[in-house]
């Protein structure tokens, strides 16, 4: 998806790829402008109880009815939305408060995740769709920037802004470096923390890095193009290029194992960390980022409006909530899930 958002013409939809020969698999390039002017299914909306009296500072707050009927009544069953700003993507959770990357406005908003407060917006480049913390700072992939800006994470004030490769798409942070998913380069370039300075640039082994995410040893890397995933060592060596779905986009970590969404496929692959298959998940709508809770794993599905959550253990399906129109990506705070409505300007929170 990331990649479909990159150009109106080059939006990863795997519809699109195969008539534009650019792959709109992965949320960030589907070309935000096309399913952005629709209007929600009037069928999901129904599905919604009319806001009443929303708190200070909340836009919407809405009853979900899929989850009432698990007759379990509590703070968990309602969707609050928060405004934020135009085409709301990239979003990263930094101990107190949540970073959002604005992709049209070219800005990042951060909020106070009780009742969605802006308590500050920041310049990025052009625009930004990733966003990672790195324990003091904010950093921004702007994937039409071919750049990333950083940010302290106090202040909000920029701190600097760094030449990656070409369509930067993902964020990730080692505890050391920043390393970055450059889509159109094929590659991935490290960042020193501390100062900003490159210090490597890494071929991946297949085609239009989209996503990437931290083990606590190795990277892995999300090539949407070729439909698979890089392992590698923190000098840039390939462990392993392992097959998925069609356009895998967004991956994370729960611990133990790698998951992987497969925006074209309609699924979510289970990687060992050897690289084996443990599981394929059937996730419809554009599955497109996910995020772990420490128990379940979280799955936005970009054509759908909704969010899956799935059992980390098995794989189960336990429950599907509607969010806003083309839902992103996610963060977890300790208690509640946030996501980001490209399609809009609001996070969801559930």
């Amino acid at each position: 998806m990331k990649r479909q958002i990159k150009t109106t013409v080059r939006r990863l939809h795997p519809a699109t790829l195969v008539v534009a020969g650019i792959l709109f698999a992965g949320l960030l390039f589907s070309s935000r402008f096309m399913a952005r002017s629709q209007e929600q299914d009037p069928a999901a909306a129904a599905q919604f109880a009319t806001p009443v009296r929303p708190p200070a500072g909340v836009s919407v707050v809405q009853q979900n009815i899929l989850q009432i009927a698990t007759l379990h009544w509590y703070a968990a069953n309602l969707t609050t939305q928060f405004t934020t700003s135009n085409a709301p993507y990239g979003i990263a959770f930094d101990g107190r408060n949540l970073w959002v990357s604005n992709y049209d406005s070219g800005t990042v908003s951060k909020l106070q995740p009780s009742d969605g407060t802006i308590l500050a917006t920041a310049s990025a480049g052009k625009n930004p769709i990733a966003v990672v913390y790195d324990g003091a700072n904010v950093w921004v992939a702007n994937i039409n920037g071919n750049n990333v800006t950083e940010i302290n994470g106090s202040t909000g004030a920029v701190i600097g802004t760094y030449t990656v490769g070409t369509e930067p798409s993902a964020l990730a942070f080692d505890g050391r470096n920043v390393w970055v998913a450059n889509g159109g380069t094929n590659n991935v370039t490290v960042l020193n923390a501390s100062t900003g300075a490159t210090v490597a640039t890494y071929a991946s082994s297949g085609s239009y890095p989209a996503g990437i995410a931290f083990d606590g040893a190795n990277m892995w890397i999300t090539n949407n193009v070729s439909g698979n995933v890089t392992k590698m060592s923190s000098r840039g060596a390939v462990l392993g290029t392992f097959t998925v779905g069609t356009y895998p986009t967004g991956i994370t970590f729960d611990g133990a194992h790698m998951w992987v969404a497969n925006y074209g496929s309609n699924n979510v692959t289970e990687l060992s960390n050897s690289g084996s298959v443990m599981g394929t998940f059937s996730v419809s709508g554009g599955p497109n980022e996910m995020v772990y809770d420490g128990a379940n794993i979280w799955v936005t599905q970009f054509t759908a409006g909704r969010v899956t959550e799935l059992k980390a253990s098995t794989g189960a399906t336990l429950g599907t909530f509607l969010v806003g129109r083309e839902p992103a990506a996610a963060a977890f705070d300790g208690a509640n899930i946030y996501v980001t409505n490209f399609g809009g300007t609001t996070v969801s929170k559930l």
